[in-house]
């Protein structure tokens, strides 16, 4: 009998030990408002295995704490007043190939979806995700996983690769988001204005927009362009 239960003793400790040894979660997370990361903060208290060790409200200041903690998870917001999530994304996998990014955001758009994994990010979570989705998406990338929400994916799926805009014709959108006219455009972009209209005529196709408020309002609900963020500046 003694043996027993020296046997069971042995068991559970050495079992129950293992579970209560395992490192937790490092978490860091990124998002310009206070009160989403107060509310990240309080999930991740309030569930067993995850640590949060550290909380940024931009993008280059997200990379600093990556290089000083080197989290197992990042979750990055898109929209960043200095570097957005994109970016910071692309810089951290960049100088750490094996960092897990996951974009956490509100926008539903599919270019997003497309900038993030093409960034690096191991997967993408919207803001209205419920708490329990959350973390098991967070658990299944800690395990090596990828996910994207089944609505994101089929939006990409309903795209295909000559829908989308080249570089330049971003930038002449985002300009005309601003309500400036072709000509304004042609002056702020170095180009002349019917190269400007040969731009709009061109992204208005792939949009499948009527004119270029349909255009805008388009680009903006897939993500393509944001009402938050300044032109990018690019080469010809």
């Amino acid at each position: 009998m003694a043996k027993v239960l020296v046997l069971w003793h042995f068991t559970f400790f050495r079992l129950h030990g293992d579970a209560m040894e395992q490192a937790p979660i490092t978490v860091v997370t990124a998002d310009d408002h206070p009160v989403f990361r107060q509310g990240i903060a309080s999930v991740l208290a309030s569930a067993p295995g995850f640590c949060l060790v550290a909380e940024a409200t931009g993008g280059r200041e997200a990379i600093a704490l990556y290089r000083c903690h080197r989290p197992d998870l990042v979750l990055m917001d898109i929209q960043m007043p200095d570097l957005d999530g994109v970016e910071a994304t692309h810089s951290i996998r960049h100088e750490f190939p094996h960092a897990a990014i996951v974009v956490l955001t509100t926008y539903e758009g599919d270019a997003l979806v497309m900038r993030a994994m093409k960034a690096g990010a191991a997967g993408y979570l919207l803001k209205s995700a419920a708490r329990h989705e959350m973390l098991e998406t967070l658990r299944a990338i800690h395990s090596g996983q990828r996910h994207v929400p089944p609505l994101l994916i089929q939006a990409v799926a309903r795209q295909t690769p000559g829908d989308e805009l080249t570089p330049r014709e971003i930038q002449v959108l985002e300009l005309a988001s601003l309500g400036k006219s072709n000509r304004l455009i042609g002056q702020q972009l170095c180009i002349a204005e019917e190269t400007v209209k040969v731009h709009m005529k061109n992204l208005m196709a792939k949009l499948q927009a009527n004119d270029r408020t349909h255009a805008v309002l388009l680009a903006l609900g897939r993500g393509i362009i944001s009402i938050r963020n300044r032109p990018r500046p690019v080469l010809s």
